[in-house]
């Protein structure tokens, strides 16, 4: 299912907007726009947005490995993870990045999604194909599969996923991989489900009130958990309060209303910087917000940029946008310590 600039099919259009794969953004130069001048202490003035690699079919997931320098990201719907660096350019780090012989009928998205590092430099995947959290070796390459069902169902098309100072997972499983959504026939779980899983332990249900759980994140404290909703219809982050069991309080609130944000995508991927400053994926771009959730500046490309993470020293944030990466230097170091 190919859509031309998130022109999308009339039978799935509210769900796919999210998640659809879409035609290059053209030769539109990306760019920060300042919101406040409070942002010239995250992004210094005039800091020009480079790409870094082209012709993707969607570009998902990235995530920086410290140990050998260098930047992964997904492509789902081709089913491929890249590896890029300063000396070697762009390669094909892993092809099937998800599950391989699906059925295209069934399944859009085979691939990898989004992808995160564990506390002993291990890559961990949302294998929005294999239906799973998985674990690489990077150096072997041998994956394993960590968890893919919870109370006996399977889950979904896992999507993304953050890494707790614990280790404990924490993952959302929207039906984006699904050709059929919801209606799909392969389709287990009653729930579009956020997730909670260590090592170990069972699988926990975090929130199963969302229609498409989408990004994550945790706070620099962990006492708060950020999660975007991509339904068009209702377009949001929430937080949620987290109790020393690393699960909700009560009820999450609304963080950032995008119902009405004008511009291509919905909420997506995010990053939390280490002082808080919040990196996320909404209408118009990726929006950088106070801890507070003021916006601050938006960063542009004329299409939908899904997802970013923090690289090279953790002064560099990257970004994931429709067919392209992109690499913008920061001011402020993204990494905790």
């Amino acid at each position: 299912m190919m859509l031309t600039r998130r022109t999308l099919l009339a039978s799935t259009a509210a769900l796919v907007a999210a998640s659809a794969w879409a035609d290059a953004p053209g030769e539109i130069a990306p760019n920060v726009r300042r919101l406040s001048p409070k942002l010239d202490r995250i992004i210094a003035p005039g800091a020009t947005v480079e790409v870094i690699a082209t012709g993707i079919k969607w570009a998902e997931g990235p995530v920086w490995v410290k140990q050998g320098g260098y930047l992964l990201f997904s492509d789902p719907p081709a089913n491929i993870m890249r590896r890029w660096s300063r000396k070697d350019g762009v390669s094909i780090f892993l092809e099937p990045s998800g599950t391989g012989g699906l059925d295209p009928k069934l399944v859009r998205e085979a691939g990898s999604n989004g992808l995160a590092m564990d506390h002993q430099g291990r890559l961990l995947i949302a294998n929005s194909g294999g239906r799973s959290i998985d674990r690489v070796d990077l150096r072997t390459k041998k994956r394993t599969t960590l968890v893919s069902r919870y109370q006996g169902h399977r889950f979904n098309s896992c999507n993304d996923l953050t890494v707790s100072r614990s280790g404990a997972i924490y993952f959302t499983d929207p039906p984006y991989g699904f050709a059929q959504f919801n209606d799909s026939p392969l389709k287990e779980t009653a729930q579009n489900g956020v997730y909670r899983w260590s090592e170990g332990g069972e699988v926990q249900l975090v929130e199963g009130g969302l229609t498409f759980p989408n990004g994550i994140a945790l706070s620099p404290d962990e006492k708060r958990l950020f999660v975007s909703s991509s339904d068009p219809q209702n377009k949001k982050i929430m937080v949620y309060a987290l109790g020393a069991n690393g699960l909700p309080t009560g009820p999450g609130r609304v963080f950032l209303d995008a119902a009405h944000m004008p511009g291509p995508g919905n909420p997506d991927g995010m990053k939390i910087a280490a002082d808080g400053t919040m990196f996320c994926s909404s209408p118009g771009g990726m929006w950088i917000l106070a801890p507070d959730g003021e916006k601050l500046g938006l960063i542009e490309d004329g299409a939908a940029i899904a997802n970013c993470c923090f690289g090279d020293d953790g002064r560099t944030l990257y970004l994931t946008s429709n067919t392209r990466v992109l690499r913008l230097p920061l001011r402020i170091n993204g990494w905790r310590a």
